[in-house]
């Protein structure tokens, strides 16, 4: 798919709104300066990934563009090596991009690179491109404020719990220190990540302090995508661990049963309480890795968590670690309401 010498009103559009998001990612989240240097690798294998490679040209006209089928990886890989700590490297994907055995995005932190990468962009059509390219919004008042007020009371908290509409999940305990995804990196010894952005997570310092019900409305299915069932699945956790559901579809039974045959147990580990108001219970994207920003509550099923190690899961020993999301009507940490209404509210 080539770039349109003469796009349509609705595409003029899409790009124009992506343009304005994303000079606001440049130039506020990554405070990225004329002088440095831009790489884009970008496929046109997607309607989005079309969008976004064509925004950014009119954010970044004197970068370097380079058309992942059009070159040998090798190229791309020397081009890459000749940027300096503080460039930028762009990744807009329509799937994933594989260059051999390289790691693409930890090689590129390790020589201090900024990156921003798009993935999966070819998961999405339709209304998802929308949703996506709002979901590029980067509103630092929000993030850079709520963020940290949320990590604030997590670590502080001493117990936690998500109503999902007459069902709750009781974390009866600490939790772990809160991690932030919320395009804020003057702190942080990598600059960037995976877009959208927009969460905060942590897990129960005790997993077995985690019981209760909750009723999940998607879940990331075996082919990394939202799945979403014609009525919520209610799991009944005991002791941290998933022991039974009710209204369970074939397709979970399956997701449960390959945790089950891998990890022994399922457990509930990530709470993730994302922040994206671009993706809500009624603005999904098929992408489970895009849609994992969704303002609301998420769960990780499996006994994988690479943030965490706990001293009977080490770092690297669980094979999975799949996403679930919460109807969220309220969360409270201690005695105090953070999330009512579809939004947060601290």
């Amino acid at each position: 798919m080539s770039i349109p010498s003469a796009p349509s009103p609705n595409l003029t559009i899409a790009v124009d709104t992506a343009a304005s998001h994303l000079k606001n990612i440049l130039f506020t989240a990554f405070e990225h300066s004329a002088e440095k240097m831009a790489v884009i690798v970008y496929d046109q294998n997607s309607p989005l990934a079309t969008i976004l490679a064509t925004a950014y040209r009119t954010c970044l006209p004197t970068a370097t563009f380079i058309n992942f089928d059009a070159v040998a990886p090798a190229f791309i890989l020397q081009t890459l090596e000749q940027l300096q700590a503080s460039d930028l490297v762009i990744l807009i994907q329509s799937t994933n991009f594989r260059l051999e055995a390289y790691r693409l995005r930890v090689e590129l932190f390790k020589k201090g690179l900024k990156v921003i990468e798009h993935p999966h962009l070819g998961r999405m059509d339709g209304m998802e491109v929308d949703y996506y390219i709002d979901s590029l919004a980067y509103d630092a008042g929000y993030y850079r404020v709520v963020g940290p007020a949320l990590k604030e009371k997590i670590d502080k908290a001493s117990s936690g719990v998500v109503d999902s509409g007459g069902e709750q999940l009781i974390f009866g305990g600490k939790f772990e220190s809160a991690k932030m995804n919320i395009g804020d990196y003057r702190e942080m010894k990598n600059v960037g990540g995976q877009f959208p952005i927009g969460e905060v997570f942590t897990e129960s310092v005790d997993l077995e302090a985690v019981n209760g019900r909750v009723r999940i409305f998607v879940f990331g299915d075996t082919t990394f995508t939202v799945n979403r069932p014609e009525k919520p699945i209610t799991l009944i956790v005991s002791k941290g661990q998933v022991v039974d559901t009710l209204d369970s579809t074939p397709e979970f039974d399956r997701v449960l049963a390959n945790i089950r045959a891998d990890d022994g147990v399922i457990w509930v580990r990530e709470l993730g309480l994302g922040m994206n108001p671009a993706f809500s219970k009624d603005r999904t994207v098929r992408d489970i890795g895009t849609y994992e920003r969704m303002c609301g509550i998420h769960l990780s099923l499996g006994s994988k968590h690479g943030s965490y190690a706990k001293p009977h899961i080490k770092r690297g020993e669980g094979r999975h670690h799949v996403d679930v999301f919460a109807v969220t009507e309220s969360v409270r940490l201690d005695d105090e309401e953070v999330y009512r209404d579809g939004a947060w509210v601290v």
